[in-house]
């Protein structure tokens, strides 16, 4: 199903939709951090994204709540844009063999996938107001806040310690 699919005729349909389509991204999002943290070697990066693994796993189970609130059954639809920014993520870390080049890359990708997130629960929020679902909104406004958090950690991460870590080792 496209974004402007035949299936989507009203603003609701488009918010399920939506819906579907973070509800898929996080639970890719699952699959692909086991492989980060195993590639990972800075033991901050390491522990983040371990952190960020458990976090997903609470932002799915929320997902699943607005789904409720919403009266619908929780459902994914393929998202072409989550599945091509781990696409990436797995082709640069395949290639990167510096261990802390492959960390600043790591962080890169993560941030990516964060950026993504960012967006689609922004835009959650505004649809589920505009719908008259604050409940639902509020519920979303959790998920975005710690991937706002996550994000943060990530930059600080990188310009503290892991971007000059490779720098030094292609010098």
């Amino acid at each position: 199903m496209g974004l402007f699919s035949k299936d989507i005729k009203t603003f609701d349909d488009l918010f399920v939709h939506a819906l579907q389509d973070i509800y898929y991204a996080e639970n890719q999002i699952t699959k692909a951090l086991p492989k980060m943290i195993e590639k990972a070697t800075d033991p901050q990066l390491k522990q983040g994204f371990e952190t960020h693994l458990r976090e997903t796993e609470g932002q799915i189970k929320r997902l699943e709540r607005v789904f409720q609130m919403h009266g619908q059954e929780p459902k994914q639809v393929d998202c072409p844009a989550i599945d091509g920014i781990i696409k990436e993520a797995n082709e640069i870390a395949g290639d990167v063999d510096d261990k802390n080049v492959l960390d600043a890359a790591l962080i890169a990708a993560a941030q990516a996938v964060e950026h993504y997130e960012i967006t689609r629960y922004g835009t959650l929020i505004a649809w589920a107001k505009q719908l008259g679902r604050s409940d639902c909104a509020a519920v979303l406004a959790e998920t975005l806040a710690e991937e706002k958090a996550t994000d943060e950690k990530l930059t600080t991460m990188a310009e503290t310690k892991v971007n000059s870590n490779a720098e030094l080792e292609t010098a």
